[in-house]
Formats: structure tokens, sequence, C-alpha cells
């Protein structure tokens, strides 16, 4: 699990915590049922709304793999990658087959599987490209939905919150309970905003960035396998793959260390 993920929703939930204690408030004060109903319900019903059923139920699949996803090493792909071009120039494309058994990566297994099989380069590639398209498409839609959600949250507050109001109005001949029902009534905002900021957008952020991620690993490991059917010499593969990576994404002291620690293991 990425501890962005916690250490996020911690502080910011916390923030507000914190907030409402310093000015001497009740957290209990905020956790009110009926906005928090009316919020939370109508939100998901006008996503809902907005979606066809597939779709909603894909989104709701991908928050597990939000909330608990890693994010891809680039570094095992490109091991991965040399180890498969060694045995590919040792042992022939044949041999991939067997590796395409044994990996539990079901993208690549399918790749190794064709090059196996003796798939035309030109038609492998159109085939990957095809599905890591459809995956990004996927992703995109998933994002898209919680995006709404977060559109769609704080309005909905003010609806709560006018609602509230209009309620109030009608107590004016009662002074003394007009400042806890005003209050009351401003938690629908609340709420709106709280969910949209804290929730939705970054679901929908979240589940953006780790596709942009599993996208070029993907790409990575389409290049890869493309280079080892043509017979790429692995040492000069692992230089080209390692170039279509950020620094960032690999430990320690990045490209460097990745270049000696495969130079020593060949």
């Amino acid at each position: 699990m990425d501890p962005s993920v916690v250490i996020g929703l911690l502080l910011a939930f916390g923030s507000v915590v914190a907030i409402v204690t310093m000015e001497g408030a009740s957290i209990s004060a905020l956790l009110l049922p009926p906005p928090m109903i009316l919020v939370f319900g109508a939100t998901l019903a006008v996503g809902l709304a907005g979606n066809t059923l597939r779709d909603t139920v894909q989104a709701f699949k991908a928050v597990p793999k939000a909330l608990l996803g890693k994010a891809p090493r680039p570094q095992e792909s490109i091991d991965k990658i040399i180890q498969l071009a060694e045995k590919a120039r040792a042992e022939g494309l044949l041999a991939l087959e067997s590796e395409a058994t044994d990996t539990k990566d079901p993208f690549l297994s399918r790749a190794l599987q064709n090059v196996a099989d003796g798939t035309d380069a030109e038609e492998l590639r159109i085939m990957m490209e095809d599905e890591i398209g459809t995956k990004a498409r996927a992703d995109h839609a998933s994002s898209k939905f919680f995006a709404a959600l977060g559109g769609y949250a704080p309005t909905i507050g003010i609806i709560g919150t006018v609602v509230s109001l209009t309620h109030v109005l009608e107590n004016l001949s009662d002074p003394g309970k007009l400042g806890p029902m005003i209050a009351s009534a401003f938690v629908a905002t609340l709420w709106g905003l709280l969910s949209a900021n804290f929730i939705w957008h970054p679901f929908s952020s979240r589940i953006a960035r780790l596709s942009e991620l599993e996208v070029e690993r993907m790409t990575l490991i389409m290049e890869g396998v493309l280079a080892v059917q043509e017979g790429a010499q692995p040492m000069l593969l692992a230089d080209r793959l390692r170039a279509m990576v950020p620094d960032h994404h690999f430990k320690g002291n990045g490209k460097a260390d990745a270049k000696e620690n495969a130079r020593a293991a060949a």
C-alpha cells in the first residue's frame, strides 16, 4: 500500500478536526445524519444518473486498487526484459513459451506467447497498443466518474443548506432556536465541500495517476518484448529501456545505480 493515501487523508481530516477543536466547537455538531445522507446519497444518485450502471460498478471496483495499489517498479520490468533477451539469444524465441506460462503478468504472458508463436512484429505491436489503449480508456472512465461526483457534491451541499434555511425561516418567531438551526443548516455545505475535496477528487486523481504509471509500464514491456523479438543486444536494450523512465522512478541514485546493478548481474 502506498503510504501517501493514508498520510494524505489523515492530514486532511485531521486538519478539520484540529480547527474545530481549536475553535471550541464539538465534532458531533458536524456529524449530523440528515445533511450527510443528503450529500452522500444524492451525490451518488446523480453520479449514477449521469453514467451507465456498468461504468458506476467499474468505478467503485477501482477504489480498492486506488487505496491499496502500489506504483509499478520500472526496474523490475527492465530486469525481466533483459532476462528474456538473454534467454532468447541463447536458446531462441521458442524458449519464451515457457516464460509465458510462468509469468504472473497477463500482458507480458500474452506478448511472449505471441512471440513464441511467430506473430509478425507489426501485428504484435498493434495488438499490444490496442490493449494498452483499452486499459487507459477504462481507467479514464473510472477517474472521470469520481471527478463528476466531486463536481456534484458542493452544489448538493448548497441545496441541503437552502432546504434547512427554509425551515429556519419558518421558525423566526422563536429566536432562541435560530442560532443552532442556522449552524446545522450550513453542515450540508460543509460536507459537500469536504466530500468533494477530501474524497471524490483525490480518488479521481489517484486512479488517473496509477493508470498513467501502469500504461507507462505496459509501454515499457511492449517496447522491450518487440526488441527481444528483433534480437536486440541485452545491455543496449537495458540502456534504451532506462531512457524511457524518469530518473526519480528508480531507487537510490537513479539510473546510474540501475545500470551498474544490471552490468554486475550480467
